[in-house]
């Protein structure tokens, strides 16, 4: 099919692309279904297409909070790292402690921009909040206030609340699947929600539409390619009946030119840019 909607739809419109079924394409199942893989893989981590922005809740659970909380005294919580060094000659064992304050999250994310506030401001939550009073007692009817005064007063109000009740800091590496929470544990209690902000990559089981991705066509096409001249080098020079002679070494450079084009491409159309630090 020209638009390709499951995994195996995809495989063999980049086979198409290659010459099949006029040409063999001497690739095994194994191998391709690796690439595939691998060219997913890719896609979610790096095209700006491939991640969904998500709010996730979770629910604090007894166990998080025991083993998140420690206090230094009890223990709880605490993790051991046993290590071994050697000063001349001698062998030295010492100990690490850190804290186990982290959660578990899906396999899917592949990103957490932050957290929201446990604990409600009470500069802008709740019935006896400051922005509910200005509400309530200055704006009563349309016009009653200029604009300009109300908007410095709500980001004066805002930085008020920003010093005084600042985000929560958060540590997470995609390959730990675990999200550190550096936030009072003990402080915490049981049933709580919680709402994580991130980017969870696309399922194409789920959303088919990314089998149809332009760039992975052509990058899934060009890794097959490269795979295929891979297995043929070893039969350079092989001349087939009819004069015809092998050249895997062409196909396999013609792939990784075609690769480099693309992941260029990748940096410069489809990839996010990276947000510099000023300051």
């Amino acid at each position: 099919m020209a638009k390709p909607s499951t995994r195996q739809e995809l495989i063999e419109y980049c086979l198409r692309q290659l010459g099949a079924p006029v040409l063999e394409i001497n690739v095994a199942d194994e191998q391709i279904d690796d690439i595939v893989d691998d060219a997913l893989q890719y896609f979610n981590e790096r095209h700006y297409d491939g991640v969904e922005r998500m709010y996730l809740k979770y629910k604090m659970s007894q166990d998080d909070i025991n083993r998140g909380g420690a206090d230094g005294t009890t223990g709880v919580g605490i993790v051991t790292t046993t290590g071994t060094s050697t000063i001349v000659g001698t062998a030295t064992t010492f100990n690490f402690y850190e804290t186990s304050n982290y959660i578990q999250v899906p396999d899917s994310v592949i990103g957490i921009e932050k957290i929201f506030k446990f604990d409600s401001s009470t500069i802008s939550g709740g019935m006896f909040s400051i922005k509910y009073q200005l509400f309530l007692n200055d704006l009563y009817y349309f016009n009653s206030v200029d604009l300009l005064n109300y908007s410095m007063t709500k980001t004066y109000l805002e930085d008020i609340d920003f010093l005084l009740t600042t985000d929560k800091q958060v540590r997470f590496n995609k390959r730990q699947n675990r999200l550190y929470l550096d936030i009072d544990w003990n402080a915490q209690t049981k049933d709580t929600f919680f709402v994580i902000d991130c980017h969870r990559a696309l399922d194409p089981t789920e959303f088919t539409k990314v089998y149809n991705d332009s760039f992975l066509k052509k990058y899934l096409t060009s890794l097959i390619k490269r795979q295929w001249g891979q297995n043929l080098i070893k039969f350079n020079g092989v001349k087939l009946p009819g004069g015809i002679e092998l050249n895997g070494r062409q196909i396999y450079e013609d792939a990784q030119r075609e690769l480099e084009d693309i992941k260029q491409r990748m940096s410069m159309d489809y990839e996010l840019p990276p947000l510099d630090l000023i300051g």
